[in-house]
């Protein structure tokens, strides 16, 4: 079954400042990335669904990562397809997908077309822009 896409979430710059660690917002806000290999999660192996950051949608599911070699978290699918955008990203020269957040924008990383699995993509995601609910911390 397919979620509907989430409410918008929207925050003025302030409220993003205060709510963000200075990476996370440079990150989420301003669509920057963290330095590969230097980011939380990339090593994470416990069950457990990955959040955004920003607003805590559900975003990705332990199941579906796996190491890369990239430096940075990757997984072969989201969730739901309506809990994330794809922009056509052309900055630095190139032309990539860009994966934001749908609920609230935030910049989480990019998706490329050489990952394992049935459907090839790489979800190549920054670690700062996700929050992680492991399993075995529910009641």
């Amino acid at each position: 079954m397919t979620a509907s896409p989430p409410n918008k979430i929207r925050k003025t710059d302030s409220e993003w400042r205060a709510q963000l660690t200075p990476e996370q917002y440079r990150i989420t806000r301003q669509a920057g990335t963290e330095r590969p290999g230097t980011g939380p999660y990339l090593n994470e192996k416990r069950d457990g669904t990955y959040r955004c950051v920003s607003c805590g949608t559900p975003l990705f599911r332990s199941e579906t990562k796996y190491e890369s070699g990239s430096g940075w978290p990757s997984f072969t699918a989201p969730v739901d397809a309506a809990m994330v955008e794809e922009l056509a990203d052309h900055s630095h020269g190139m032309t990539r997908t860009e994966v934001r957040c749908a609920a609230c924008e935030a910049h989480l990383g990019h998706v490329f077309n050489d990952g394992p699995g049935p459907n090839g993509l790489r979800y190549c995601m920054n670690g700062c822009a996700l929050d992680m609910d492991p399993d075995d911390d529910k009641t």
